[in-house]
């Protein structure tokens, strides 16, 4: 190696080492870690499909390696869905097919979409943010159903 190469290799490794003890600063002195599912209220520690009137709903959507909680929702023709999502472990995608839904699950954020079904059908929810070994298993679907009368 010549005294430039020599140069280089010593820079960037004092980069590196730089960087690396900051990191374990943040870490330990500092008590830094990845955020925990924090709720904006009691009823989102846990999925829950809420009928707010006859064509309204509230979706609390809870994203987990791999799977999404509720896997299945039953609505009539015509509603409309507040979905409220957040993920329990780490980073995952959300995207409801035709609808033009694309939401990011992060663990201690909460995201919300409103999403009107005005046509009868299945709508696939598909996990687009690479999560794990089993991220190609994870779905859920929105089923429209006509009304019963």
């Amino acid at each position: 190696m010549n005294k430039y190469e020599i140069k280089v290799v010593l820079l960037s490794s004092s980069v590196m080492a730089v960087f690396f003890f900051a990191l374990l600063y943040n870490v330990f002195a500092r008590k830094i870690d990845v955020p925990t599912c924090i709720p904006y209220q009691a009823s989102f520690q846990q999925s829950l499909v809420k009928q707010v009137d006859n064509t309204h709903y509230e979706v609390y959507v809870i994203a987990k390696m791999w799977a999404f909680d509720p896997a299945e929702i039953t609505i009539p023709v015509g509603s409309t869905v507040d979905f409220y999502l957040s993920s329990a472990d780490v980073v995952h995608g959300f995207n409801i097919e035709r609808k033009g839904v694309n939401l990011m699950a992060v663990p201690g954020a909460v995201n919300k979409v409103t999403v009107k079904f005005t046509d009868y059908g299945t709508y696939r929810i598909v996990c687009h943010e690479y999560c794990g070994a089993g991220h190609h298993n994870m779905m859920a679907q929105v089923l429209v159903t006509y009304l019963k009368r």
